[in-house]
């Protein structure tokens, strides 16, 4: 192999000037699209005071309303002013009317030990004095000062306030002494009554017990079945309120193919009008184009306000808000799919003297169709993400009811149970939508390679 001359190399560089002798912009075009990046993130940081915000955010709650997703604490208190030292538990316990749990003791000299964590962690005392335990050590309080006073060093995971002991044990609770009350948090994994509530029979209850009672026990409730009595316990659980989430979810699932599948109706014979190479006017097909951009540049959420308004809360906002925003979208995309046809068949099929509807219906119809399904079907799967966010606005299903429990600020556990069973029904309509997609793609290629083969 011989190497090139300089003449052959100018006279190769001469034949492709657009190789060798590229413009200052072009060849240097990454160095500036990386740079206008850089820039832009550095103006970004700037406009939004990011380190100011991230200085200023309160990440301690991230871990509370973690271990509040997964589990769930018990209150006791004691009042240490009265003649009798009782334990009182917050109305609506998750241990039921009359609680009784084996974790807190009554010892026989009259003092009371709370096991927070087993022996390890754990709090003991009496009207005078009280006793913490954690990480090894033996803290003693005394109460007969007019304030707690820690008798000897304070560790590290104890906060004395002048009123106030506060003895933090990790995600396992604390407590909190003062010279007229104990007060204990006590947490523990897992939800509380998530199948039977406190009012049901069946509380309280171990599953064999449950399914002993179910299968062959005596009538709780008599003329209802045991199997009738714990189902409706379950749908009407009071702290979950399972079947009303349920209802909730079923009305986002309907909200989402209502919405989708009547803006589809809407926009499918629209897309024809507003199609150039389809529509006699061009002046209606840009209106209708321009009614479509409008339908879209109003955000789903912004409907959602607006039918609220109009029709009060509830599903049918929902699906309206829905249906609106669908119009715009799916009218866009089937108009544009309409453009960007094969002319060929349609052309066929004007040979034969068919009129404009047959023309429309052998020439356009088959190679568009599955298009329509299958961007439909994304559209669908995508608004039943959507139906969840504008429920929170009023516009009915689960997000309305997410949005009412994430407002207390202290039910995280419902709110995680509710954020799962959207993440469940957004994986299976997921699945069920790229599977019918995959079908529609073979149904096209297989088309495509008949009239390949018939032409």
């Amino acid at each position: 192999m011989t190497a090139l001359t300089t003449d052959q190399v100018q006279s190769i560089e001469e034949r492709y000037p657009q190789i060798f002798r590229r413009p200052a912009y072009k060849r240097f075009a990454p160095l500036f699209l990386f740079g206008g990046i850089l820039l832009y993130l550095v103006y970004a940081l700037w406009f939004f005071d990011l380190p100011q915000v991230m200085r200023d955010s309160h990440w301690e709650r991230l871990p509370l309303f973690l271990t509040q997703w997964i589990s769930y604490d018990l209150q006791p208190e004691f009042r240490l002013d009265q003649p009798e030292i009782t334990p009182k538990y917050p109305r609506f316990s998750a241990l039921g009317e009359n609680p009784d749990p084996d974790w807190v003791v009554k010892n026989a000299d009259g003092t009371f030990t709370v096991l927070i964590d087993g022996a390890a962690r754990s709090v003991t005392f009496d009207k005078t004095k009280a006793t913490i335990v954690a990480n090894g050590e033996m803290v003693p309080v005394a109460l007969t000062s007019g304030k707690p006073v820690i008798t000897g060093p304070v560790p590290g995971w104890i906060t004395a306030h002048d009123d106030e002991i506060v003895a933090r044990m990790g995600f396992v609770g604390e407590v909190r002494v003062t010279v007229d009350r104990v007060k204990v948090r006590k947490r523990f994994l897992g939800w509380a009554n998530f199948v039977f509530d406190t009012r049901s029979p069946f509380f309280g209850k171990s599953a064999s017990e449950v399914i002993s009672l179910i299968w062959s026990g005596p009538e709780l409730k008599p003329g209802t079945s045991n199997v009738a009595l714990a189902g409706d316990n379950i749908w009407n659980n009071a702290q979950w309120q399972h079947g009303d989430v349920w209802t909730k979810l079923l009305q986002t699932i309907v909200m989402a193919f209502l919405g989708t599948l009547l803006g589809g109706l809407v926009a499918f014979p629209l897309a024809f009008f507003a199609a150039r190479n389809i529509t006699p006017s061009g002046l209606f097909g840009q209106v209708l184009k321009r009614f479509f951009d409008f339908m879209r540049s109003v955000d789903m959420l912004i409907w959602a306000l607006f039918f609220t308004r109009a029709f009060g809360p509830g599903p049918l906002a929902g699906s309206a808000a829905i249906f609106f925003t669908e119009i715009g979208t799916l009218g866009k995309i089937y108009s544009e799919s309409l453009e960007n046809i094969d002319d060929k068949p349609r052309e066929g099929i004007k040979s034969t003297g068919a009129n404009g509807l047959l023309v429309q219906r052998y020439g356009v119809m088959p190679e568009v169709i599955p298009v329509f399904i299958s961007q439909t079907l994304y559209q669908w799967e995508s608004n039943t993400r959507g139906a969840t966010i504008i429920g929170a606005v009023g516009a009915g299903g689960i997000g309305l009811k997410l949005w009412e429990a994430m407002r207390t600020n202290s039910n995280w556990a419902n709110v995680f149970y509710m954020v799962l069973l959207i993440l469940l029904v957004v994986f299976v309509f997921d699945n069920i939508s790229n599977f019918l997609r995959r079908r529609l793609s073979r149904t096209i290629h297989d088309y495509n390679r008949m009239q390949a083969e018939e032409g």
